[in-house]
């Protein structure tokens, strides 16, 4: 890719808007298994990566790599729908791998929702779980701010005190009430993957305070804070990280823990969308 972020997240966003025809009211970025709740928005238009100018594709299993923007159903709400996204381990940079949302930065849209899939670290959860994002551990060891600054894309220091918006997090706690859908609340740490971790990094993950484990979602949000979006972020548990259960972790039962809650996730991320 040539040219500065800067230019690159406005050609994208140019070409986004000239596709929809509308103005987007808030952006989802769904994670491994989750793509369904694109599928439930109206008058949908379906962009595929390839597409759109500078982004990247995805490779990975259960992310279909394109655009859906549509109407939240029984809603004026337009909705732009990420089914997948690109990840640090396919060996992007995080500068391809945050595109998308300085994108949306750059078509003026304010309210973010970043959803994944991750291993349960505390005991407490179990498969099928959601948790909100309360804060975030940063052990991929890298920033997607790092390099030369452009004042454009915000601040060099951003604060990172709520990433993820307590007003939202309530948002989220009173649409699952209202469903019957118990929603855990800690904090998430992100690693480089693809490897799973080993029961020896689980541990010293829960040492250090983390709730649930993942390869994604903390670089978008970095990202996301520096641009003065408003983010809300879903983790489901789709399995115990290595050492909290016997047996292997595989990305097979990822892929079948988000099919079998599609429609609990569909109906929360709904209630939740026109909340915002």
């Amino acid at each position: 890719m040539t040219g500065s972020i800067f230019d690159r997240a406005q050609t994208s966003a140019r070409y986004i808007r000239e596709q929809i025809a509308r103005d987007i009211d808030v952006a989802v970025v769904l994670g491994s298994g989750l793509g369904a709740f694109a599928e439930t928005l109206e008058d949908k238009v379906i962009i595929p990566y390839e597409d759109i100018p500078d982004f990247a594709r995805s490779t990975v299993e259960g992310h279909s790599g394109r655009l859906v923007a549509g109407k939240l159903p029984s809603t004026p709400i337009n909705v732009a729908v990420m089914q997948g996204r690109f990840h640090y381990y396919e060996g992007y940079s995080l500068d391809e791998v945050t595109l998308p949302m300085r994108a949306f930065g750059a078509m003026g849209l304010k309210k973010l929702v970043l959803t994944n899939a991750a291993g349960g670290i505390n005991p407490n959860f179990k498969q099928g779980d959601f948790m909100l994002i309360r804060d975030h551990i940063n052990l991929m060891m890298i920033s997607p701010l790092r390099g030369k600054h452009d004042k454009r894309l915000g601040e060099r220091f951003p604060d990172m005190t709520e990433v993820y918006s307590k007003e939202y997090r309530q948002i989220a706690k009173e649409a699952a009430a209202e469903i019957g859908l118990s929603l855990h609340e800690g904090v998430y740490m992100a690693l480089q993957g693809p490897n799973y971790e080993t029961p020896a990094e689980i541990r010293m993950m829960q040492i250090l305070g983390a709730d649930a484990v993942g390869m994604s979602t903390v670089p978008e949000a970095i990202v996301a804070r520096q641009m003065g979006m408003k983010t809300l972020g879903v983790s489901l548990i789709t399995n115990a990280a290595a050492g909290i259960e016997e047996g292997p972790i595989n990305h097979a039962e990822v892929m079948e823990m988000g099919q079998r809650v599609s429609k609990q996730f569909c109906e929360l991320m709904t209630r939740i969308v026109a909340r915002l």
